[in-house]
């Protein structure tokens, strides 16, 4: 009976216990959780915070699955553990305004695609409800994720800055070839005038 009992206690060691809903984590999954957070937020180019109570299981892996797609990173962590990772980061802004169950979503490569993950993943689930917005080192209201979901992406931005610079040289050549347009039409004219006479 000793041995079974002491292989119950070891057991009880090893499997971090409930607290809630979720799993308690020990002081090293914490350090590790602290640090993927710092890694991500050290290259993000924008934040949502959104409260999720009340999504599914279900709801939440959907929600994943629509992020890994849009190069957003999702994690569910802690408040506490959040505002560790976040300070020397442009997300310190946000750290007061952490409260209650959040969600975190970080854009990895298109600064609107975290915003536009949370606006389309809301209309259908009236239960993730956005709360902070941060960019460029500033904090918003979750309201602005409209906003922020507006950002042009990567490739549209890219567009838009070739369509601006080719915009001037297009210009430049209609003025250079403008006065050599305008020599022909004179020397047609008097061309014309000479024939007629």
């Amino acid at each position: 009976m000793s041995e079974m009992s002491g292989t119950a206690l070891a057991r009880s060691e090893t499997v971090p216990l409930k607290k809630g809903n979720a799993m308690a984590l020990n002081l090293e999954q914490k350090k590790v959780v602290v640090a993927e957070l710092a890694n991500v937020a050290a290259k993000a180019h924008s934040l949502v915070a959104a409260e999720y109570a009340g999504l599914t299981v279900e709801q939440l892996t959907e929600l994943r699955k629509k992020a890994r797609q849009a190069k957003v990173f999702v994690k569910v962590a802690k408040n506490t553990l959040v505002r560790r990772a976040v300070e020397g980061t442009d997300y310190a802004v946000v750290k007061d305004a952490l409260v209650g169950p959040m969600l975190y979503a970080f854009s990895e490569e298109d600064p609107g695609a975290a915003g536009r993950l949370v606006k389309e993943f809301s209309k259908a689930n009236e239960k993730l409800v956005p709360k902070v917005v941060a960019i460029g080192g500033q904090m918003f209201p979750g309201s602005h994720v409209e906003k922020l979901a507006s950002l042009p992406t990567r490739e549209q931005a890219l567009s838009m800055l070739a369509g601006l610079l080719l915009q001037p040289a297009t210009m430049l050549a209609r003025v250079l070839a403008e006065p050599a347009s305008q020599v022909a039409r004179v020397l047609n004219q008097i061309s014309e005038k000479k024939q007629a006479a």
